[in-house]
């Protein structure tokens, strides 16, 4: 399960040809794994989205490139965060992820979530459906692929998915299949599907919302008798480190300008409110403070992208080494 999570949401670095796109996403995965991270994950997404860049950004196609990561690795697990319901055909989603499974040696998990970023849908013909069926499309999808991670060779007919005895040939390694994880933060559904078939818990929500959120989890989990306690809890936040509060906050006014906002002290309150939110930023103290605190609310590990420099192996390496201590 996740304690310390990298996630790659970004593939346009500077003074990098699209040809060495690859082997630099690869160095950062081999550092992340070298310095502590225990997991690296990258968005299952075709566009860039829109907080982090233009949608002509260069996006690969996330399991093409978990596979190839999973040769290069030997440790961290290896996911989206998260998989739209709508992409692909649940039972080739199954076996996609299986596949990563067999090739990592057992690494792998299934990030998935209802999906929502509708310009990617439009642009490249993917059907993207009202809420509510894409959350039926979720339930449906989440008892294929456990079904199949299991080798139960399901039979299904549902409202929008159907299997019919359906192989998934060469089995997993993990035993039972690949854990799930369930990604977003809708309290009447997301949460409970995360009760009811999550191995893994990612909430994307603001740090003041994570309470409310842990508490709506334990609710339903009380509903199906669970125990909070069996979810791995973690959430997506964007760090930005530096050796020096001054140099950390510096970075993240960079950051902010380069997305067309304001440097921080000239945000308006409701912008800073939701940065700030979502954002770790400071030297390793203050940063180690900070997961100190989130863990404190009921998380289980954090799970962090870096906007500023992630495609620098130092700065990875250093992110590492802060987080491996703040979580010993």
């Amino acid at each position: 399960m996740i304690r310390a999570g990298l996630q790659i949401p970004n593939f346009t670095y500077p003074g990098v040809a699209p040809e060495d796109l690859f082997e630099q996403v690869a160095t950062v995965a081999v550092t992340a794994e070298e310095s502590g991270f225990d997991t690296v994950m990258v968005m299952d997404h075709f566009y860039q989205l829109p907080l982090l860049g233009p949608p002509d950004h260069e996006m690969f196609e996330s399991y093409t490139l978990l596979g190839a990561l999973a040769a290069r690795t030997q440790r961290v697990k290896l996911g989206t965060l998260v998989t739209g319901v709508t992409y692909r055909n649940p039972a080739i989603l199954a076996k996609v992820v299986t596949a990563l499974d067999v090739i990592s040696r057992g690494r792998a998990f299934l990030g998935i979530g209802a999906a929502w970023f509708e310009l990617e849908h439009d642009a490249l013909g993917v059907e993207f459906p009202p809420v509510k069926e894409r959350f039926e499309r979720l339930e449906e999808a989440l008892h294929i692929c456990r079904a199949m991670f299991r080798g139960e060779r399901p039979t299904f007919e549902g409202k929008h998915y159907r299997v019919k005895d359906a192989i998934n040939s060469p089995a997993p390694i993990t035993p039972g299949g690949p854990p799930i994880m369930i990604g977003g933060s809708g309290e009447r559904k997301t949460l409970r599907f995360m009760a009811q078939y999550a191995e893994m818990a990612n909430f994307t929500a603001g740090f003041d919302e994570l309470p409310r959120k842990l508490e709506v989890l334990a609710a339903h989990c009380n509903d199906v008798g669970r125990d909070i306690a069996t979810i791995n809890k973690t959430s997506l936040g964007s760090l930005i480190l530096d050796r020096t509060m001054d140099g950390a906050t510096r970075k993240r006014d960079e950051l902010l300008q380069a997305r067309g906002l304001a440097a921080w002290d000239a945000l308006d309150d409701g912008m800073k409110g939701m940065i700030g939110g979502r954002f770790v930023v400071g030297d390793a103290d203050a940063v180690a403070e900070r997961v100190h605190e989130l863990l404190a609310l009921g998380l289980d590990g954090v799970t962090f992208n870096m906007p500023a420099d992630g495609w620098q192996p130092d700065a990875v390496a250093f992110a590492g080494e802060v987080l491996t201590k703040a979580l010993a």
